[in-house]
């Protein structure tokens, strides 16, 4: 697909999707819907029911799902971007386009950390910060999402700091723990401006991950009381099951799930939400790009295994990436239901398969193929370069 955005038509675009085998809705109270067709008009969704009860009269575009499953656009709720669709951690080009194949829509940036010669001075670190959220949000690469300016604070911010940063249009900290800031008190005060002023924290958790950065253990994470625990199954270095319970348990923030991390952590972080009572923490990113690459597919491997050997339905384990990161990032993508963005991808269960079901399958342990996705209601990408081929796929009737 082209990387520049499409022309629009001269009125409203009108997109119908119809003969959905399995429609999974993101939220995990009601993860399955008995519906077949969606109806969006100009990227927001407006209707979801049977196509008999829906209206789909003057479908600039029109999709026939041939039965495969459709869900909604996955959520990366942690990768380091840095400009455009390039990492220099890898000198790769390309590593979102090549997501949006693994069915990833949205990415949310926990630091441009990556950035030759990054700034750590006060006004280097908020002028990278304004400018990866102005380049972003006027270039997606390949349409992706891309959720950036995220900086990554330093001992010598004031709180007047966060307030200019806000102003600017800055909604995201960096994960509070690369840079200068390391002690919980200091992190806890600085949470607490960004939150005054509506910009969402996100902490690293375990070990270090790059030159720089250093451990954070349960009591800096506690104390902090930021928004989101960063990969909490570490980046790679896990911390200890009993910190781990200690977070999980003195704390009500959003427990992140990484790809880059250590899986078996990330499968008691599991396991104790649930014994808990509260999957709704749960949320899922890659941690990528880093040394170990970047993942296309880490967050359908991320669902896959989290359902396969974490005792959880494939459809909510879809949950976690999607709906749960979309409430919990206060996105307007992640759902199915009206008023939310367009943004879906087709999955269907991959050719031969063990599981006669692609829910099935998930719970195997098996990766779906990727049929489409559309972001805003426009179609991304067609039959995924990177997924396991998917036994049916989707076809562009009209549009």
């Amino acid at each position: 697909m082209a990387h520049d955005e499409p022309q629009k038509p001269a009125g409203p675009a009108k997109l119908v999707i119809r003969n959905i085998g399995l429609l999974l809705s993101g939220k995990l109270e009601a993860p399955i819907l008995d519906a077949d067709t969606v109806v969006a008009v100009d990227g927001r969704i407006t209707e979801v029911g049977r196509e008999k009860d829906v209206d789909t009269e003057g479908a600039t575009t029109l999709i026939d799902a041939h039965g495969t499953t459709l869900a909604p656009g996955l959520i990366d709720s942690h990768v380091h971007p840095v400009i455009g669709d390039w990492t220099p951690r890898q000198n790769q080009i390309g590593w979102i386009d090549s997501s949006l194949h693994g069915g990833v829509t949205t990415m949310i940036s926990a630091g441009e950390v990556h950035l030759p010669g990054r700034p750590r001075d006060v006004i280097g670190l908020k002028a990278l910060a304004v400018t990866a959220q102005r380049s972003f949000s006027a270039f997606r690469p390949s349409g992706v999402k891309i959720h950036a300016g995220a900086p990554v604070i330093e001992k010598e911010m004031e709180e007047q700091d966060f307030k200019d940063l806000a102003a600017a249009g800055v909604t995201l900290l960096g994960e509070i723990g690369l840079g200068g800031v390391k002690d919980g008190p200091t992190a806890n005060r600085m949470v607490g401006w960004a939150r005054k002023y509506g910009i969402q924290s996100t902490i690293h958790t375990g070990g270090p991950s790059i030159p720089g950065s250093g451990l954070i253990d349960k009591d800096v994470v506690l104390e902090t009381d930021a928004d989101v625990v960063g990969h909490i199954n570490g980046g790679h270095t896990a911390l200890p099951d009993g910190q781990i319970r200690c977070i999980c348990e003195g704390c009500k923030r959003g427990l992140e799930l990484v790809h880059n991390g250590n899986e078996r952590a990330a499968l008691f972080t599991l396991r104790t939400a649930k014994e808990m009572g509260q999957l709704e923490r749960v949320i899922l990113g890659t941690d990528a790009p880093a040394g170990s690459g970047v993942q296309p597919l880490g967050i359908l491997r991320m669902v896959a295994m989290l359902s396969s050997l974490g005792d959880v339905p494939a459809e909510t384990a879809f949950c976690f990436a999607t709906g749960n990161t979309a409430r919990m990032r206060k996105l307007d993508a992640g759902i199915i239901e009206p008023g939310w963005s367009a943004d879906f991808v087709f999955l269907d269960t991959a050719q031969h398969s063990a599981g006669t079901s692609i829910l099935e399958s998930v719970r195997l342990g098996d990766l779906p193929g990727v049929g489409m996705t559309v972001i805003d209601g426009v179609v991304r990408s067609q039959r995924s370069r990177n997924t396991p081929p998917a036994t049916r796929v989707p076809v562009v009737v009209r549009g």
